[in-house]
């Protein structure tokens, strides 16, 4: 069989990510040690309902990072070759094909993968998780702290759970780990679930150390690294976890892409996540008017239907470019970025950031906070409509962690987004600021100055309540 045409799609971005790197080195020079990657959106303005308009300062890097530019270029450059990838005989079919096989490699040296590790695509984390929820064996334990997202705290509920309690240090994590491992069935498949880094606290999770926990104890762990990914290299080999997951749209690519990465038994030993084309290497049919299914044992196993190719590339294209950009210099610069908010938050009385294992834990650029007098929703829709700043208000989709932090009751009201309260109400959860890889100082600088004059003059205008929302009323207060 003949090779495959080169495929000038793939080529194509060459040029173009040439052009971004120079864009990059000529952007004006941050006070720290590094300008900020160009990301798509940094330009855009909004109507403030002061009067005028001002640079929109995203702030919720947390929930979804904005594209990096060079992301953008590298699929706008690949969509005229779009086209269905495997299956497919002609040119553009075998190109996609190429390309999305050679991302999945991308994937796996951004993750230091073992050999016979799987990259499987999925459609988030939360896909990712569920997915591998479905392929545990059976009777496997699962023991998850209740800190963790709900992607990773709910998928588990058809196996035994084990929920933890929240650790106030990182070795009492470990300690609580240990104990509850050491009190199960040694003889049965067993599975922790741990975040990287908090997506509430932006706290650092002991990871190397729960992994040598639970393998001494016969366990697997799978690593949820949608918020540690975007900021820091992650290793497979290095933590010594068996499985992470993590999001496109978190690590700065667009599209409802994601990743199972991890060892390939208990994946292959499942039934497919989802049965359907691609994931069937032979069907055939019975004597008795059945059917007979011979199953794929690769990724493909898990990965039924027609693969979001162009999510995929995003994804391998950010891993490059973050790869490029090298990690050491982004994480000096969201260092500076989480010196500066932090800082500035400290020097306002009202305000108190949330946190599990105190200031001098290592953490990421997520910061939970509340203020005093605040309804954090009020807090959050004044921060956007007076000043132009996205964050982030409500629970996060972290419900048993913010209500441990806030220190209510369990059955409380609240959910994840903005509660039913008033403004000036005391409500229920808390409000987040989030930053990363595209983040100007001028953002942070412009959110701190916002926070102390909201804490010290009051809102500027009125806000109500609509449909779970607090958004700015008719009129000025």
């Amino acid at each position: 069989m003949s090779a495959r045409p080169a495929a000038p799609a793939v080529a194509a971005p060459t040029v173009i990510e040439s052009a971004v790197v120079e864009a990059a080195v000529v952007e004006t020079a941050e006070p720290c040690c590094a300008a900020p990657l160009p990301v798509l959106g940094r330009d855009v303005t909004v109507p403030l309902v002061t009067g005028g308009e001002v640079t929109y300062a995203a702030l919720d890097y947390a929930a979804s990072a904005p594209a990096l530019q060079r992301v953008w270029d590298d699929v706008a450059a690949y969509a005229p070759y779009y086209a269905s990838v495997h299956r497919g005989a002609g040119y553009l079919s075998q190109l996609s094909t190429d390309l999305f096989e050679s991302s999945r490699v991308t994937v796996a040296e951004f993750l230091d993968c073992r050999p016979g590790d799987q990259v499987v695509f999925t459609r988030s984390t939360t896909d990712s998780l569920n997915l591998l929820a479905q392929a545990l064996p059976a009777g496997c334990q699962v023991f998850v702290f209740e800190t963790e997202h709900h992607a990773s705290l709910l998928p588990w509920q058809d196996a035994h759970v084990t929920y933890l309690d929240a650790p106030r240090t990182p070795r009492q994590a470990v300690e609580t780990l240990e104990r509850a491992l050491a009190d199960r069935d040694p003889y049965g498949p067993a599975l922790v679930c741990v975040t990287g880094a908090s997506n509430v606290t932006g706290e650092l999770w002991p990871v190397r150390e729960l992994a040598a926990a639970a393998h001494a104890h016969g366990a697997r762990i799978v690593l949820d690294a949608a918020q540690l990914a975007p900021h820091h290299p992650v290793s497979v080999r290095e933590l010594d976890v068996d499985w992470v997951a993590f999001s496109g749209h978190k690590l700065y690519a667009p599209f409802g892409s994601g990743v199972l990465a991890g060892r390939a038994d208990w994946l292959q030993a499942s039934a497919p996540y989802l049965a359907g084309g691609g994931a069937s290497k032979k069907v055939a049919r019975r004597a008795d008017g059945g059917v007979d299914v011979e199953w794929h044992t690769t990724a493909a196993r898990h990965e039924a239907g027609s693969p979001n190719v162009i999510g995929v590339y995003a994804i391998a294209s950010a891993c490059k470019a973050l790869t490029e950009a090298g990690f050491d210099a982004l994480v000096e610069r969201e260092r500076h970025l989480i010196a500066k908010v932090r800082a500035g938050l400290a020097e306002v009385p009202a305000v108190r950031v949330l946190s599990l294992f105190g200031d001098d834990a290592p953490r990421v650029g997520v910061i939970s906070f509340v203020v005093e007098g605040w309804n954090s929703s009020h807090f959050a829709a004044a921060l956007s409509a007076e000043y132009g700043i996205g964050v982030r208000d409500g629970l996060f989709c972290a419900h048993p962690l913010v209500r441990t932090l806030l220190g209510s009751d369990p059955q409380d009201p609240g959910e994840c987004g903005a509660p039913e309260a008033e403004p000036g109400e005391r409500s229920l959860n808390a409000i987040r600021v989030s930053f990363g890889a595209g983040t100007p100082d001028e953002h942070v600088e412009r959110f701190v100055g916002a926070v102390r004059g909201l804490v010290a003059e009051g809102a500027k205008w009125q806000y109500r309540t609509e449909s779970g929302r607090c958004v700015p009323a008719a009129q000025p207060r």
